[in-house]
């Protein structure tokens, strides 16, 4: 019987159980388990950051624990890997099946560009090399943009600044006229579509209705109960397109309307969804996992306030620099900032903190960033006296806490 009133602690397991928390670990991590726990979740979002763990890495650690990160590279890296680059939700990998579902995006990132006054001049001062780009890699195949030998490719403004030839390369990219051809040094390799997808491949990409129908679809078996805003930030749609799938869902029976204790906004519940009596989860998350990188949704279901602070001066931070989410069974309990020293050999806990009104299990959390050292290839791990949690912290891993500063 299909539930239509849950309470907040129910949806917080239907939550967590629609992105495969609570499933029994498999006892070895194959190739296959990668590749499944990767289909569970759909996509994974991309980011350059790499002081503890690339972030596409982190998600399939936090479900199936200690994994060979050479199978996931197989799986997303290469020219001929199964899934592919785009813009999903922000820059994601998806699986290379998924791209025409967003044939409609590439269309109407043209129609933006060349008629929002603020696009036009930079689409205008890239046609040229655009042109020459296409030409050469039709010439030479794939390609990242440091390879393009030409004169244009030199940063503009400040150091973090994009060349010509890299704005011209990623406004084919938005459009679709050239696509992801994997990573090289992680670096984006570009290539023409017909270099790396099968011939006609968006010729049965669906139009923008039905695309997005699927991916409210999609997004409501991997969300598994969740308001309108949380659907559509999943793929991030827009709130008119999202309201009309979820009502042609809805009328289809694979998405039923629940009431949820707390929450202010309608909820709906996709109808395969289950409602675990318990979830048994131990975890740090990425910043860019799906449980929290929407923040108002990781408020609301969680009461955990998460803002990333990689971009706040030093002396502003709060938390840290790059600050995990602690998940232990269906509570975010704290969180804690990570590096992953390689030079040293170490994972270091740069803070540690109980969320208020929680008490972080330390010892459960000792234990996981031991083996989380052991993932990264290091030994010890260290604790700076930073952080509500810290000294519990490192009395449970049996260290002695290094002075802040």
């Amino acid at each position: 019987m299909v539930r239509t009133t849950l309470s907040a602690s129910e949806a917080r397991r239907v939550a967590l159980a629609a992105q495969g928390f609570g499933r029994p670990r498999p006892e070895a991590v194959t190739a296959r388990t990668v590749s499944a726990g990767a289909a569970r979740l759909g996509l994974l979002q991309i980011d350059s950051v790499n002081v503890f763990e690339r972030s596409h890495y982190l998600p399939l650690y936090a479900r199936l624990g200690a994994y060979d990160k050479a199978a996931l590279d197989r799986l997303t890296l290469t020219q001929r890997s199964p899934w592919i680059e785009y813009w999903a939700h922000e820059a994601a990998f998806v699986p290379r099946d998924d791209l025409r579902l967003f044939r409609w995006r590439m269309d109407a990132y043209r129609e933006r560009d060349a008629t929002r006054p603020n696009r036009i001049a930079g689409v205008e001062r890239t046609a040229r090399v655009r042109g020459e780009l296409l030409a050469l890699l039709a010439a030479q195949g794939p390609m990242p943009a440091s390879a393009v030998e030409h004169e244009s490719n030199v940063r503009r403004g400040p150091w973090w600044g994009w060349s010509d030839v890299k704005h011209g390369l990623e406004q084919l990219f938005r459009w679709g006229d050239v696509v992801s051809a994997g990573r090289a040094g992680f670096e984006r390799v570009y290539a023409l579509p017909d270099q790396v997808l099968p011939a006609g491949y968006f010729a049965t990409a669906p139009d923008r209705q039905d695309a997005v129908r699927e991916l409210v679809r999609r997004s409501a078996r991997a969300v598994g109960i969740g308001t309108r805003a949380d659907l559509a930030d999943h793929h991030r749609l827009r709130a008119d397109d999202t309201a009309a799938a979820i009502a042609d869902l809805e009328d289809a029976g694979e998405l039923v309307p629940v009431s949820v204790a707390g929450w202010k906004d309608r909820a709906w519940m996709h109808v395969d969804a289950r409602v675990p009596r318990r979830v048994d989860a131990d975890a740090v998350l990425s910043p860019f996992d799906p449980v929290v990188w929407f923040r108002p949704r990781a408020e609301r279901v969680f009461g955990f306030h998460y803002r990333i602070e990689i971009y706040t001066p030093a002396p502003k931070r709060v938390f840290g620099y790059y600050v995990l989410p602690v998940l232990q069974d269906e509570a975010l309990v704290g969180r804690v900032d990570l590096k992953s020293d390689r030079q040293r050999g170490v994972l270091h806990v740069r803070t540690a903190w109980h969320e208020p009104g929680s008490v972080v299990d330390v010892d459960r959390l000792a234990a996981l960033l031991r083996r989380t050292a052991a993932w990264q290839g290091l030994g010890d791990v260290e604790v700076t006296d930073r952080g509500t949690a810290a000294a519990d912290l490192a009395g449970a891993l049996g260290v002695r806490p290094r002075r802040d500063g």
